[in-house]
């Protein structure tokens, strides 16, 4: 028979077990850091694919350095920039524009580029289909270009400046001017007809040949764009200095983890890489930022207000 002074202890021994119990789950959820990253849309494939191309080198550097990464997707070049500077994501992974704008607003330092073949650069790509007459630079003047966020440094950057290196109006000597928002739908808009060029990366363009998208391999390249600095990871300015060098030092090593298997590590438009490296100089991204200045507000404006006409 159960006294009421056996079912008060027993309610006293359940009551101590639940307290330890939430005792121990907050020490485990405090032992347990996690750090929010937002990868810009940057690729020539889709979110889910952006996801899966750098989730096992997170899982890899996490494992390496005790850490948790919630991967997130972002639905424009200046929403990281944002993200970054209101403290709610802790890395990202930018372009080198968007890197250079987030850095002005002291948000956000390098953390790694990727290492391919020793080198850490890329290149963007004025586009045409086959049957075009499109050859080069040139023969752009009057037709219809497709580019990308108007803040990628390789869908609209680079491109916009290659076009006015050819003494070729942006505003004034192109006939439609679409933004799409991303590489992918410009490449889409090539493809399926609703424009003459577009501009975006070589790995996107890559990436969509890889992944067999239909019309892919039924393009030219127009124009290659000089080497570019790699896009780089970031890190918040406002992480802890100890937690910085952590970062850094397991993105430095992660092709040695135990977890990971060398097609495991990528980088942009989801291509393999070598590895990080986590020396590299802020000011190889100079040449870029003289490409920035080329494109005042106003002439952003003007090309914004011309890809509005329909």
């Amino acid at each position: 028979m159960i006294t009421v002074r056996m079912a008060m202890a027993r309610m006293f021994a359940i009551a101590a077990l639940a307290v330890l119990a939430a005792c121990s789950g907050t020490q485990d959820n405090a032992s347990t850091r996690q750090l929010d990253v937002l990868l810009i849309p940057a690729d020539g494939g889709t979110e889910s694919g952006t996801l899966a191309d750098y989730q096992p080198l997170f899982d890899a550097v996490g494992n390496m350095a005790d850490l948790n990464f919630d991967l997130k997707v972002a639905q424009s070049y200046g929403a990281v920039v944002d993200a970054m500077c209101s403290g709610t994501a802790d890395i990202a992974f930018v372009g080198p524009v968007t890197y250079l704008q987030a850095k002005e607003r002291n948000c956000a330092e390098l953390l790694a580029v990727a290492v391919e073949d020793g080198q850490s650069i890329y290149y963007a790509g004025l586009f045409a289909r086959n049957d075009s007459t499109i050859q080069t630079l040139t023969d752009v003047r009057g037709k219809s270009v497709a580019f990308g966020d108007v803040n990628s440094t390789s869908s609209f950057i680079i491109p916009i400046t290659m076009l006015m290196e050819a003494s070729i109006d942006p505003v004034k000597d192109l006939g439609a001017l679409r933004l799409t928002g991303t590489h992918a739908n410009s490449l889409a808009a090539l493809i399926e007809g609703r424009v003459d060029v577009a501009a975006l990366s070589f790995d996107s363009y890559e990436k969509a040949v890889r992944s067999g998208i239909p019309g892919a391999r039924d393009l030219r390249v127009v124009a290659r764009s000089e080497a570019i600095p790699y896009p780089p990871l970031v890190m918040s300015s406002r992480l802890p200095d100890d937690l910085k060098q952590e970062l850094r030092q397991a993105f430095k090593n992660v092709e040695k983890s135990p977890d990971i298997q060398p097609e495991m590590i990528r980088g942009y438009g989801g291509a393999q890489v070598d590895g990080y490296d986590t020396q590299f100089s802020s000011e190889l991204f100079d040449s870029v930022a003289r490409k920035m200045t080329r494109l005042s507000d106003e002439l952003k404006g003007e090309i914004l207000k011309k890809s509005s006409e329909r």
